[in-house]
């Protein structure tokens, strides 16, 4: 009898970059009583997925608690295979942690030693009673001068160690992978990660064609060894499918049909990625976690909270008499620190730590009272707990109520002075202290720098249109009194200022009646300042007088009434403005202005662009409409995020940001790593389904107190609110694109779950009939050269206003997520747009060939069945829109079976972004006014010179056609305006005393006439109409 050893590879995270190309090679080789086993290869992965069990022999000569097992990570470097720079990390894990059955092992985490990065293994023993009876198996008695030739194996040496693949599912039925299948797929070339998943048949019993080649020993003796033990286990060794991923592109979507538009398929890769992973509202009716329904589009995470409060009567270290205490918390490789308080026998530090339950590498939790001093800091006292007794706390239950522990030294002896007050438990990201606490991931930031690690919650400021209207002014007084002065308007609102004409005619009394618009945000700290000048030289100009209100003296204007009445202010003279009032009391003279000024309340103000807009409310909350539903967002994880701090010696410090309508989402910075499980769920109030919510993810580059560098983009999501059926939970892994001047990339996977949910469904259907914007949008339109400005200044008010929050959301991540740019010129989004059209012109132009083929008889069945419509229609005109309307429905049905089945997201191919010319790009980051050469912007300007030649012909075109129209009855051409008149007299009188369904038939059957009766040659209407006279001759 011999006792056996299991070790499941799981994966491994956050590895170390050794090929030079910020990546690396890793496979695992684990070393255990001169036993040698090893992974297979992952290529350029820093996060590879191994999922592999070996089975070991333990010697019964050595009990299993005296040893260790030694799981090393290496590089896989086919040039120097051994050498120490191959090293990604180990972790020496001691045989008495080993549980001896299966039920009581789990998977656990490990750091790895001398580098970053953890790995996930799964170890238990078993003890085998048939093993004796046949030959162990051979390759785990390791030759030690063989290290080197074992980093790899050799493709024609059978393992004996029993290896157990849980990595294959197809929707309901699992199946095992046969070893000649396996053979064959790992000697394929490996390629770019598509998950695409078949039905493959259970493996034969009597299949033992792959041992041929190795001889009957190693076929038979493993059947032998592992079959009596291993055959009714074999099940407990596949875990569960947690998470079934389908490329959504690869899916079979039916026929083509000829009332569907083909859409040309984009790159596999750019694709989204469906998937199925554990969460609550999945399995609430499946025998799930009842519990978590509060976060259940989320995986719960469970997490160690240790809450210091305070302490007291703590014990002088130092020889002056004083005490800086502070506290350090322990718990395996984390160590989480409090500030020191400077001379304090009772301080208070009330902070949070929070330790991953996956990363928990020890059983025991160390809380150390120490005193901070010049060299090595004082030890005060410490308390011990036992995490296997530690408290479970659920939401919504009340916090756990913190207690006095007193103070143990070295030994474990109490001491006599010196308490502090503490709670530990268990909770999840449920827990209210998750937003504010220490994270074990973070515990070489400073405190300082902390602050910009946390998940937080923003509200955009409620932003109002300022209207000033200004009229006229009274009684303008230059300083030359002998020169009338050309006055025009100055108007300032913070950083936004605009300006009125210069009055027509000289004057004292000038007329303006000019409005300017600008954007206002509460609360109203800002003040207005209107400034009279008159320019009479090139650059001289001379102020006139100055008026200078506050906002929130303004009156509201909150719907279509009447504007408020205008009012005479008083221009004070610049060096008046500071006075006190009892001095401008004392003024007899001044000059006025007429101005009407208020708060338009009953607008929307357009941050974002009214495409992908996410909020439509007017400013007013006293003009909005209930809320038809909720809107749920669980941002779950990234993967294969590429590293950003390659150069710094990291990876990736990776956040979230979401919006939709004024509420703002910060998830915590996940330090370090380039697959992020952040596990954080929002919800938002939706008022509108024809709105759009924008995630992306970018990287923290301020970790470390910098306030030069600027958070970098990883890319961006965004998700229609009307696409998403109501009650269904989407969760996909979306491609993060970014488009850069070295042209498109694609910077990992961001993983959702998105819910939508109506709680007012005739609302929500009425919303349909109601208008996009609110009522002042179409009542007094805002002019459209202000719209863009106006936008403009609301996205910057924005930005400084979440910039100034704590952790501030900076202007770089606010200006990506609004889209500020999106006005400008580029010839790539033109060209996207242009395809646009002609897909959309694709339609009509099928529906023209389809007329023509039935004209031409291209398909007579076809034709005749038209005709016997036709007929049909024109005898029965009553039956033309019921007719429509029918087939309009009959096509809307039977495209239902073609419907999506999953939400848009950031297509490439429909942007152009594919295949984009470098300088296209270069011409599209440039900056505004451009700062590219002489040579380049000439060479761009002739470019641009051409597409708008283009146009311009287009455009003359379609002039040309229009003036042929009006030319018919203006008499241009007298001669056919004559023959049309006649023309028109004849048919009217023709018309009148023929019934119309005669009419019809005869137009009908002409214009379906046999191709016999056709002639190749333009026909008269068309002749007549492109001879009529246009304006293009009369041209320059």
């Amino acid at each position: 009898m011999m006792n056996k050893l299991v070790v499941e590879v799981h994966d491994a995270s956050n590895l170390m970059p050794k090929d030079g190309k910020a990546s690396s090679n890793p496979f695992v080789q684990i070393n255990f009583d001169e036993q040698q086993v090893k992974t297979q290869t992952k290529h350029k992965d820093l996060n590879p997925y191994f999922d592999e069990k070996f089975v070991l022999n333990i010697n019964t000569s050595r009990d299993l608690s005296h040893q260790t097992i030694e799981v090393v990570v290496f590089n896989h470097n086919e040039k120097k295979p051994t050498s120490k720079k191959n090293l990604l990390g180990k972790v020496r894990i001691s045989g008495n942690s080993i549980p001896y059955s299966e039920s009581e092992s789990s998977l656990k985490r490990y750091p790895l030693e001398h580098s970053k990065g953890d790995i996930a293994l799964r170890m238990f023993a078993f003890h085998d009673p048939f093993a004796n009876t046949h030959h162990p198996p051979q390759h785990s008695q390791a030759k030690p001068n063989s290290y080197a030739e074992t980093l790899e194996p050799d493709p024609d040496e059978e393992i004996p160690l029993q290896e157990i693949n849980t990595n294959i599912h197809m929707e309901d039925e699992e199946s095992m992978v046969s070893d000649s299948e396996k053979k064959k797929k790992n000697n394929k070339k490996k390629e770019k990660e598509v998950r695409t998943f078949h039905s493959i048949g259970t493996e034969k019993p009597s299949s033992h064609g792959h041992g041929h080649g190795h001889g009957h020993s190693h076929s038979h003796a493993p059947a032998s060894a592992f079959a009596p033990v291993h055959a009714p286990k074999f099940q407990s060794f596949v875990q569960p499918t947690v998470e079934t991923q389908t490329r959504v592109d690869l899916a079979k979507s039916g026929p083509p049909n000829a009332m569907l538009m083909q859409i040309p398929r984009q790159n596999p890769e750019y694709a989204l990625v469906e998937t199925a992973p554990p969460l609550a509202a999945r399995l609430r009716y499946k025998g799930g976690n009842k519990v978590s329904t509060t976060y259940d589009l989320v995986e719960q995470m469970h997490f160690l909270y240790v809450n210091v409060v305070k302490a007291k009567d703590l014990p002088v270290m130092d020889i002056t008499g004083s005490l800086d205490p502070y506290v350090e918390v322990k718990l395996g490789n984390y160590k989480g620190v409090t500030k020191h308080l400077d001379k304090n026998q009772h301080p208070v530090w009330k902070q949070i730590f929070a330790f991953s339950k996956e990363r928990l590498q020890s059983n025991l939790l160390e809380v150390t009272v120490k005193d901070k001093d010049i060299g090595k800091d004082d030890f005060v006292g410490r308390i011990m707990f036992d995490l296997t007794e530690m408290p479970v706390r659920v939401p919504p239950d009340s916090p756990l109520a913190p207690q006095w522990y007193r103070l143990e030294d070295k030994k474990g002896m109490k001491i006599h002075n010196g308490e502090i007050m503490l709670a530990v438990w268990m909770g999840t990201q449920a827990d209210e202290s998750f937003p504010e606490a220490w994270h074990s991931d973070a515990h070489n930031i400073s405190h300082h720098n902390l602050a910009n690690t946390r998940s937080k919650v923003y509200f955009t400021p409620k932003l109002y249109y300022l209207r000033i209207e200004v009229i006229e002014a009274q009684d303008l007084v230059p300083s030359d009194k002998g020169r009338v002065p050309q006055a025009s308007v100055r108007v300032q609102l913070g950083s936004q200022m605009r300006f009125t004409r210069p009055s027509q005619m000289r004057a004292v009394n000038p007329i303006w009646n000019e409005e300017l618009m600008f954007v206002a945000a509460e609360p109203f700290e800002e003040f207005i300042v209107v400034t009279v000048e008159d320019k009479f030289g090139p650059n001289n100009i001379e102020i006139l007088g100055r008026e200078i209100m506050s906002v929130r003296n303004v009156p509201q204007r909150m719907e279509t009434g009447k504007l408020p009445d205008s009012r005479w202010f008083n221009l004070h003279r610049p060096s008046a403005v500071g006075e006190e009032e009892t001095e401008r009391k004392k003024e007899k003279f001044s000059s006025k202005i007429h101005l009407r000024i208020c708060l338009e309340a009953g607008y929307h103000v357009l941050d974002e662009s009214t495409h992908f807009s996410s909020d439509l409310q007017p400013s007013s909350k006293h003009l909005r409409k209930r809320n038809i539903g909720i809107l749920e967002v669980g941002i779950l994880s990234a993967r294969n995020l590429l590293p950003m701090k390659g150069k710094d010696g990291r990876t990736t410090d990776a956040y979230c940001v979401a919006k939709y309508g004024n509420k703002w989402v910060r998830t915590r910075t996940l330090l370090d790593t380039l697959s992020p499980r952040w596990n954080e769920q929002y919800t938002w109030e939706v008022h509108d389904p024809c709105t759009v919510i924008t995630v992306s993810v970018f990287d923290n580059h301020h970790i470390n107190g910098s306030s030069d560098n600027k958070d970098q983009r990883i890319g961006k999501v965004r998700i229609r609110l009307s696409t998403l059926e109501t009650d269904r939970v989407y969760t996909h892994y979306y491609p993060l694109l970014v488009l850069q001047p070295n042209g498109l990339k694609k910077n990992g996977e961001l993983h959702l779950a998105v819910r939508f949910t109506c709680t007012a469904w005739v609302n929500m259907v009425a919303q349909y009939s109601r208008p996009l914007l609110p009522k002042m949008h179409y009542v007094q339109p805002i002019p459209v050269r202000h719209i863009d400005w106006l936008r403009y200044q609301a996205m910057q008010i924005v930005a400084a206003r979440l910039a100034r929050a704590e952790p501030p959301l900076r202007r770089e991540s606010v200006e990506y997520m609004l889209d500020v740019d999106y006005h400008m010129w580029s010839l790539r989004r033109s060209k996207a747009n242009f395809h646009r059209i002609m897909s959309l012109l694709s339609g009509f132009t099928a529906v023209c060939k389809w007329l023509n083929d039935i004209c031409t008889w291209r398909n007579p069945v076809t034709t005749c069945l038209v005709h016997v419509l036709f007929l049909i229609l024109v005898c029965y005109p009553e039956l033309i829109l019921p007719t429509i309307f029918l087939y309009l429905f009959v096509i809307g049905i039977w495209n239902y079976r073609f419907r999506p089945r999953n939400p848009p997201h950031m297509d490439a191919r429909l942007s152009q972004a594919e295949a984009v010319h470098p300088d296209e790009l270069d011409e599209e980051f440039d900056t505004f006014p451009t700062t590219r050469p002489s040579d380049i912007v000439r060479m761009r300007y002739d470019r641009l010179r051409s597409v708008a030649g283009r146009v311009q012909t287009v455009v003359g075109d379609l002039a040309t056609q229009g003036e042929r129209a009006q030319a018919i009855l203006s008499w241009r051409d007298s001669r056919a305006t004559s023959i049309f008149i006649i023309f028109s007299l004849i048919w009217a009188v023709f018309i009148y005393i023929t019934p119309f369904q005669v009419i019809a038939i005869i137009v009908g059957i002409f214009m379906l006439r046999h191709p016999r009766f056709r002639s190749r040659m333009p026909s008269v209407p068309v002749n007549f109409f492109k001879r009529l006279p246009s304006k293009s001759d009369s041209m320059f």
